[in-house]
């Protein structure tokens, strides 16, 4: 049984998706239907958290969009996200970066990894 849900999950996948973490910045592409229309929006700010794995893995971003805070999960899977950009690579200690939450302004940044 376990085979056969595998083999689902695994054609559900997709094939090209870019190396991001936590802490970074990205440019998120998703599908928008309005009507009997569709068209690309694109979602700019920091990953908070990364959860799960395989088929149902989801990533949350958090920007600030006229000085309200907005976030957004996607499942990293699914057709609606067209495609993921980094941006910036983040430098941050933690898996999740719940604490961006209470922080405005400057204080709201995350430093920007340098190699």
């Amino acid at each position: 049984m376990n085979d056969i849900i595998r083999n689902i999950e695994a054609a559900q996948m997709k094939a090209e998706i870019p190396e991001f973490c936590v802490g970074d910045t990205v440019k998120v592409y998703a599908k928008v239907k309005e009507g009997n229309r569709e068209r690309t929006q694109v979602f700019e700010g920091t990953v908070l958290k990364r959860q799960n794995g395989s088929n149902r893995e989801t990533f949350t971003v958090r920007k600030f969009s006229n000085g309200v805070g907005v976030e957004k999960t996607w499942p990293l899977h699914s057709p609606t996200v067209e495609k993921i950009e980094v941006v910036r690579k983040g430098k941050v200690r933690r898996a999740k970066l719940f604490y961006l939450r209470d922080r405005v302004g400057k204080a709201a940044k995350v430093k920007e990894l340098v190699k």
